[in-house]
């Protein structure tokens, strides 16, 4: 946290299990191909990254690279490390305007996102959940894991967060996360 950069422009960091293509959506995101490093291999982003932008109404904002929860081929004693970062920044960075959770919408709901989410809750930290690669598996299949997500999030949650169906590669739902972000940019202001 001490090496973040000082806290004043909005941030926007994400976060998902390792190898949820994180990265690609960055990327996409940013309209840079080479921004976030891309690997095929899970624990390559093992640092809070931060990337300056400006949007173009000239308001600067970060985008924030978190390091991916769960499995990493990394010691025990180096994840936990990761966790304890990635808690702080996630609970104590002051001008964090929006976590996004990204969640493989390839697979059912697995039981570290779930908790991930529901402590996202208790420490009540504003986030949205993104389901990425919905391009690598069928219409079908992507919206029968997205519906049994949101419907075991419905057993803890009262509302569900905002939620978003991306695909990095053909840009699916860029615009519309770009929209949030811009939305958000408008409306919450610094003390």
């Amino acid at each position: 946290m001490e090496k973040c950069p000082k806290p004043d422009k909005h941030e926007y960091a994400f976060i998902g299990r390792s190898n949820v293509g994180k990265s690609s959506l960055l990327n996409a995101i940013t309209g840079r191909k080479d921004l976030a490093k891309v690997s095929g291999s899970p624990g390559k982003t093992q640092m809070i990254n931060h990337f300056s932008l400006t949007s173009s109404d000239k308001k600067d904002w970060y985008v924030v690279d978190l390091p991916g929860y769960g499995y990493a081929k990394r010691s025990i004693k180096q994840r936990k490390s990761w966790q304890k970062m990635i808690e702080e920044y996630i609970r104590k960075r002051e001008n964090l305007v929006n976590l996004f959770v990204l969640i493989d919408s390839r697979h059912e709901p697995q039981d570290i996102d779930i908790h991930f989410v529901n402590s996202l809750g208790e420490w009540q930290i504003p986030f949205a959940v993104v389901f990425t690669k919905a391009d690598k598996s069928t219409q079908r299949e992507v919206a029968a894991n997205i519906r049994k997500f949101l419907t075991v999030l419905q057993e803890s949650w009262e509302d569900l967060p905002p939620h978003f169906i991306t695909s990095a590669t053909k840009h699916t739902g860029i615009k519309q996360l770009l929209q949030y972000i811009f939305g958000l940019n408008e409306i919450v202001k610094y003390k």
